[in-house]
C-alpha cells in the first residue's frame, strides 16, 4: 500500500486515526497520540493527514496517521 496523500511514496500497513468533537477531546488528542505511541514503540509512522470539519453546531479534528509495523 501507499499514502493517499500523494506527499510520500513509502510503505505502510496501518493506519490509525484519532478523532474528536467537544473542545476539551480536540485539546487532549495530542497527548492520546502520545499514549498510543508509547504503547506501540515499534511502530514508524509514515504519513499524516490532519482534517478539520465543522456544521453550524460540532467542529471535528481528526489526526490521521499512517504506519509501518514490523510485527
Amino acid at each position: 500500500m501507499a499514502s493517499s496523500s500523494g506527499s510520500n511514496n513509502r510503505q505502510f500497513n496501518g493506519v490509525k486515526v484519532f478523532s474528536a468533537t467537544m473542545a476539551q477531546e480536540r485539546d487532549q488528542l495530542g497527548e492520546k497520540i502520545t499514549q498510543w505511541l508509547a504503547v506501540h514503540p515499534g511502530v514508524e509512522i509514515v504519513d499524516k493527514i490532519v482534517t478539520q470539519s465543522s456544521d453550524e453546531a460540532f467542529h471535528c479534528l481528526a489526526i490521521t496517521l499512517f504506519y509501518n509495523d514490523p510485527k
